[in-house]
């Protein structure tokens, strides 16, 4: 059984997959083109004993989503405009980008929902009732949300590089050939989408703020931002462990089937061009880590860090 520890996200016209000690992004530029770009891993988040540990590493998946996911779409978006370049990798552009972004997020699915639960609020006797208003609210945000863009053409583009993504890995961990026709074949859902853990991040938040009473507001709010990082690791501990399970235990299935029903609106079905982009960005990653040979026959562009380019910090 191939390593369990490939990931990725889908792109501007590309595919961003991560591994072990590597990530490279693969994007289609307008010229038809794959054009490829690999770095290193952080080594002190990925690598790290602590950044391991069961509840933190769920930062780590955070990380991948914010931080390395922004980066990548914001390097896919220069090549597909067919700008590319080093500056969306690092500076004060990526980074602002990363802050405004977490601002957003946390603005819309975590202090609205509170907001607008507080204006009904005494009208509500049950503490337990309030906080399952506000977590309601959150779901149907979040769930509108998804179902919002993607009606958007450039993202249900990115949705069908999505489902291209889970594809190429479905493929990779059962032994396939990595080649279009036999990777068609496989699921656009896979159980360690990062839409599932987005899911369980705002399910258990609904859970877990439902025990804290009716604080006053100001508490409420400061409680809110604090409990990210704990839900967040409580969301990765069960997105990992359904995903271990899921082939033999029925009851398993059963909780994972919301997070499968969702990637139906987050994935669509990838054309062949785009399992080719997808298949190119895990090849990428595992060249880099000794898994697989280099193509004799790549035309592709790659830049790599280790072979002489300047790395950016990840």
């Amino acid at each position: 059984m191939p390593s369990l520890n490939y990931g990725g996200q889908a792109v501007i016209e590309g595919v961003m997959m991560r591994g072990e000690r590597d990530w490279a992004v693969a994007v289609r530029a307008p010229n038809g083109e794959i054009v490829v770009h690999r770095q290193p891993l952080n080594q002190v988040v990925y690598r790290s004993r602590v950044f391991k540990w069961p509840f933190i590493r769920g930062l780590t998946m955070l990380w991948d989503s914010l931080g390395l996911g922004l980066r990548a779409l914001m390097w896919s978006a220069d090549v597909a405009m067919g700008e590319e370049s080093e500056a969306s990798f690092t500076g004060p552009l990526a980074w602002g980008t990363v802050a405004l972004s977490l601002g957003f997020g946390v603005a819309l699915f975590f202090l609205l929902p509170m907001f607008l639960a507080s204006l009904v609020d005494r009208y509500v006797a049950s503490a337990l009732l309030s906080n399952l208003l506000e977590g309601s609210i959150r779901l149907g945000l979040f769930l509108a949300y998804v179902w919002a863009i993607g009606f958007m053409p450039d993202i249900r583009r990115v949705f069908a590089y999505h489902g291209a993504e889970h594809k190429t890995i479905s493929a990779y961990e059962h032994g396939a050939p990595l080649e279009p026709q036999a990777v068609l074949g496989y699921s656009r859902a896979h159980t360690r989408c990062g839409t599932g853990f987005l899911l369980g991040v705002v399910v258990i938040f609904v859970l877990v703020s439902t025990l804290m009473g009716r604080p006053p507001l100001w508490l409420r709010l400061a409680s809110r931002i604090v409990l990210i990082p704990v839900v967040a690791g409580i969301a990765y501990e069960f997105l990992k462990l359904t995903s271990k399970y899921y082939d033999k235990s029925a009851f398993v299935r059963m909780l994972v089937a919301p997070n499968l029903a969702l990637q139906r609106l987050t994935t669509r079905d990838p054309e062949p061009e785009m399992l080719e982009v997808s298949i190119r960005a895990l090849q990428e990653v595992l060249i880099s880590e000794g898994r697989l040979a280099q193509p004799a026959d790549d035309q592709s562009t790659a830049t790599d860090p280790l072979a002489g380019g300047k790395p950016a910090p990840a």
